[in-house]
């Protein structure tokens, strides 16, 4: 089976993507974008936990200053504004019918899990119900996949060509040194 092209996560980077979440990390199959300064920004999730269960949101973005950007375009109800461009536009809607097809792919290059066979994440391909998971997917394919997750992008208060990355990821992981953090 062909593996999509994710960095393998270090014990390092669990620890940093553990601390960004507040959480133990689990079930990372890849590191699928990184900051600028080389932190973990999206990981790859498997599509069946390790308990079990199915998971069909592949690309999960980790990074704060990211979610916290993408969370406030969510409050403000830009995705009401994204599912009528969907509505009258077809072009936009053909490229975001391709970006669902790209996510399935990359994600039975991990595995078949048929509870999810054919159900993306973030809305895809009909409506847009999640930015967080379109623009994870627009950072971990590269501009140009997911057109919706690309136009989060652009409006967002984030890039990641600024490095915004918390003081907390670097000193817990120095600190500990492990994944334990």
């Amino acid at each position: 089976m062909t593996r999509p092209p994710f960095d393998p996560p270090t014990d390092r980077d669990i620890a940093i993507v553990s601390a960004q979440l507040g959480r133990q990390a689990r079930d990372v199959a890849g590191i699928a974008a990184r900051c600028v300064c080389g932190a973990p920004t999206v990981v790859a999730t498997a599509p069946r936990l390790s308990d079990g269960t199915p998971f069909p949101t592949l690309y999960y973005l980790t990074h704060p200053a990211a979610t916290a950007a993408i969370s406030f375009l969510e409050a403000t109800q830009v995705m009401n504004e994204y599912n009528q461009m969907l509505a009258d536009d077809a072009d936009l809607k053909a490229a975001y019918l391709a970006a669902h097809q790209s996510f399935l792919a990359d994600r039975e290059k991990l595995g078949t899990v048929t509870e999810v066979a054919g159900i993306s994440s973030g809305g895809m391909p009909e409506r847009v119900k999640c930015l967080h998971a379109l623009a994870g997917h627009a950072l971990a394919a590269g501009p140009g996949v997911n057109p919706i997750g690309d136009l989060a992008l652009e409006r967002a208060k984030w890039s990641p060509t600024v490095c915004e990355c918390l003081d907390y990821e670097f000193d817990e992981v120095s600190r500990s040194g492990s994944a334990d953090a």
